[in-house]
């Protein structure tokens, strides 16, 4: 019964984590070596799960340790240059077997649905196709390297269609030109690519390490992009993993994760739970947030300034900046003001309006303003304020998407409406604070 009732206290627990992951998109890695695992089927349930959780999977399979083993028993010399493998016409061959077979097995695992086993009537539609449109390498260094392509573009709208439709998107690291050449493309830089091309909320690496360690060889739980970096790490594909985590974070995905598959349930763990299982990699959670002053002023007016040019934002004069400068939140990196947003409570009244939220153009795409908003969501319950509203003209839906409702002029503060411009003609949305 003890047992029991620690299963059911650690699913109630998960409810948090099973909403904010509902619709959001997971681009998985699976490392050389996954399909072999002996842990290979509970992966396989385990990504079930998260399908049926409502999570959009995109699956990118890595090729290069079942080639390098197909290569050596066919008695062919694999050659690289500067860690890249060098792939002409016969090496091309293998590569394209290894990854039809890899693709048919995983569809085949997924395709599974036997009484008494958790994939039971899942049904789960996979697809896969020509997704990747990539160019050859080239010559670098003087050595061609042939059929070894990169990724040029991706057709993130036909994958997003596929996960519109349910299904779950399975990316093999090969590539198409426009000329119909197939390419061999870097399962990292594939699994990337798709991250930043779909706005991926997650980009998760599963490989046989349990994720980054650091000098001490102590397994890193969470670290920003310039922690990363700096790690040192040896093995030169966990570098080049580590390295391509980094870079889809700086260009907009919101965290990356390492992660084993020798270990049992690390990614439900890693996702469902408080302390998870490997390493966190992001780059907003860092930051710096703090109540804006004075010498604020000039990185506030830098990231507004385009939005009222644009007609986003009401124009506010610079001394108006100034004396309202302590209603602003600011997230800083560095000294530098990435982000800003404004709480203004209306004294006699248990309201608040939420203003100018903005982000720097470089760093959009991250969540910052979700993350500005939740933060002057606290503010204003300390303050006892019981709803919060905007006055917006072109962002409606990013605030319905944040819980906020329509409402009318009327249910404002009286101060409020006296102030409203006809002109602009703004909509107003409200959302009551529990």
């Amino acid at each position: 019964m003890a047992s029991s009732s620690n299963h059911i206290d650690w699913f109630r627990h998960t409810s948090p984590y099973i909403r904010a992951h509902r619709g959001r998109t997971f681009v998985i890695y699976l490392g050389n070596g996954a399909l072999e695992s002996d842990q290979f089927n509970n992966l396989i349930n385990d990504l079930c799960l998260l399908h049926l959780l409502g999570i959009r999977l995109v699956l990118v399979h890595a090729t290069r340790g079942e080639v390098e083993q197909a290569l050596a028993a066919l008695g062919i010399t694999g050659q690289l240059h500067q860690g890249v493998r060098i792939t002409d016409s016969e090496v091309l061959g293998v590569v394209r077997d290894v990854s039809a077979t890899q693709r048919l097995q995983l569809e085949s695992q997924l395709s599974q649905g036997l009484p008494d086993s958790p994939m039971h009537g899942a049904r789960l539609r996979v697809v896969s196709g020509n997704f990747i449109t990539a160019r050859p390498v080239g010559i670098v260094d003087g050595v061609d390297f042939l059929f070894t392509g990169a990724v040029r573009r991706l057709d993130a709208v036909g994958i997003t269609a596929a996960l519109d439709n349910e299904a779950i998107v399975l990316l093999s690291p090969l590539g198409f030109s426009t000329t119909g050449e197939v390419f061999n493309l870097s399962a990292d830089e594939v699994a990337t690519a798709s991250a930043v091309a779909l706005g991926a909320d997650k980009l998760i690496f599963m490989d046989h390490s349990e994720g980054l360690h650091d000098s001490l060889g102590t397994l890193v739980r969470q670290c920003t992009v310039a922690a990363a970096r700096a790690l040192p790490i040896e093995n030169p594909i966990q570098a080049s993993q580590r390295d391509a985590a980094c870079r889809a974070c700086e260009q907009g995905v919101s965290r990356a994760h390492f992660l084993s598959y020798v270990h049992n349930g690390a990614l439900i763990e890693e996702l469902f739970s408080h302390d998870g299982a490997g390493t966190l990699v992001s780059e907003t959670v860092f930051e710096q947030n703090r109540r804006a002053s004075i010498n604020d002023i000039a990185g506030v007016l830098d990231l507004v300034r385009p939005l009222e040019e644009a007609g986003v934002l009401v124009r506010r004069s610079r001394e108006r900046f100034e004396q309202e400068i302590s209603n602003f939140t600011v997230l800083e990196r560095d000294g530098r003001v990435l982000a800003c947003a404004a709480l203004y409570p209306f004294e006699g009244t248990e309201m608040a309006e939420i203003a100018c939220i903005a982000t720097h153009p470089d760093y959009r795409n991250g969540g910052r303003g979700v993350h500005l908003l939740e933060l002057l969501t606290t503010q204003a319950q300390g303050q006892g304020i019981q709803q919060l509203f905007v006055l917006t003209t072109q962002t409606t839906h990013w605030f319905i998407e944040q819980g906020f409702v329509t409402a009318s002029l009327d249910q404002l503060p009286s101060e409020r409406q006296a102030l409203y411009n006809l002109q602009r003609n703004s909509k107003v949305l409200i959302k009551n604070l529990d």
